[in-house]
C-alpha cells in the first residue's frame, strides 16, 4: 500500500514538473517570437531549437498560431453599438430594487437585545450600590447615595462587563448606522 502511494506521489510530482516545464518552454518561445527576450535568452532558445525536437515542434506550432493571429483583423463594433445595446435594454421592464433586504423582525430583535443588555448593565450597577437609610420620621424613608462606598473597580474590572459593554457599543453603532441609512435612502427616493 505504502509503495503504491509513494509511486502515485512520484507520478503526481513528475506530471507537475512536466507541465511546469512545458509552460516555461512555451513562455520562452513566445518571448522569442515576440522579440521580448535578451541576447542570452535568444541564444538559449536558438540552441534548444537546434538540439531538441520537442522545442522545434512547439516553436512551429506557436509560429503558425502567431501568423494566424496576425492575419486576422480585429472586428470593430459599429459606431452605434452602445446606443443599440442601450435601446435594446430599454425595451425590457427593469425590476425595481427591493426596499427591504433584511427582515424588520431581525432589526427589532437586535434592538430588543441591545435594550435588554443595557437594562441588565444598569441593574447590575444599581445592585452594587450600598444604600444607607436615615430615619427622618417620614413615611417614605430617604435614601442617600454614599459615593465613597461605591466600588467602581469591582464593577468595571470584570471581564464579562467589559465584553458586555463592547458588544453593546457595537450593536448600538450598527443600529444607528441602519437608522441613518434608512433616513438617507428615504431622502433620495422622496425627490
Amino acid at each position: 500500500m505504502r509503495i503504491k502511494s509513494d509511486q502515485n506521489q512520484i507520478l503526481k510530482n513528475s506530471n507537475y514538473k512536466r507541465t511546469f516545464m512545458e509552460k516555461e518552454m512555451e513562455n520562452q518561445i513566445w518571448e522569442f517570437i515576440d522579440g521580448h527576450c535578451n541576447e542570452a535568452e535568444k541564444a538559449f532558445v536558438l540552441q534548444q531549437l537546434a538540439d531538441n525536437a520537442v522545442w522545434k515542434n512547439k516553436y512551429e506550432e506557436l509560429v503558425s498560431v502567431h501568423e494566424m493571429l496576425r492575419k486576422e483583423e480585429l472586428e470593430m463594433p459599429s459606431m452605434r453599438f452602445t446606443r443599440n445595446v442601450m435601446e435594446e435594454i430599454a425595451q425590457y421592464y427593469v425590476a425595481p430594487a427591493t426596499k427591504n433586504y433584511i427582515n424588520k423582525n431581525v432589526i427589532r430583535s437586535i434592538f430588543a437585545f441591545f435594550i435588554i443588555m443595557i437594562s441588565g448593565l444598569l441593574i447590575y450597577f444599581i445592585g452594587q450600590i450600598h444604600w444607607s437609610s436615615q430615619s427622618t420620621g417620614n413615611l417614605v424613608p430617604a435614601y442617600s447615595l454614599d459615593a465613597s462606598k461605591l466600588n467602581w473597580g469591582k464593577m468595571l474590572n470584570n471581564s464579562y462587563v467589559n465584553i458586555f459593554i463592547g458588544i453593546s457599543a457595537i450593536l448600538g453603532l450598527i443600529l444607528v448606522d441602519k437608522y441613518l441609512q434608512t433616513k438617507k435612502n428615504q431622502g433620495h427616493t422622496g425627490h
